[in-house]
């Protein structure tokens, strides 16, 4: 089974809108760990880690996202596995980006 590390960085109207919860629960379904958070420049940013194929299909939610969204960028920068996360998890606060 082939383990991906992925850093997405989702630009648009996507803070206010659960995105991050949302994301959350695609994760869980499909068994991909890592987690969501808000940045103070009002992008979303995700670390996503798994099995590859169940990767590409969060990076493809996170592409339409929840239907109060307006998604106009979705950048994928691919990493090293690393099999750091044990769970996938919304991280509070904003990140400084």
């Amino acid at each position: 089974m082939d383990r991906v590390r992925a850093r997405v960085l989702i630009i648009g109207l996507v803070q206010g809108v659960y995105f991050r919860a949302n994301t959350r629960d695609c994760a869980k379904k499909h068994g991909v760990s890592g987690w969501v958070r808000n940045n103070s420049n009002g992008t979303v940013e995700a670390m996503l880690e798994g099995n590859g194929e169940d990767v590409k299909r969060v990076i493809e939610w996170c592409r339409i996202g929840p239907a109060s969204a307006r998604i106009d960028r979705c950048d994928v920068q691919w990493q090293e596995y690393t099999g750091e996360f044990n769970d996938f998890v919304v991280l509070a606060g904003h990140a400084s980006y």
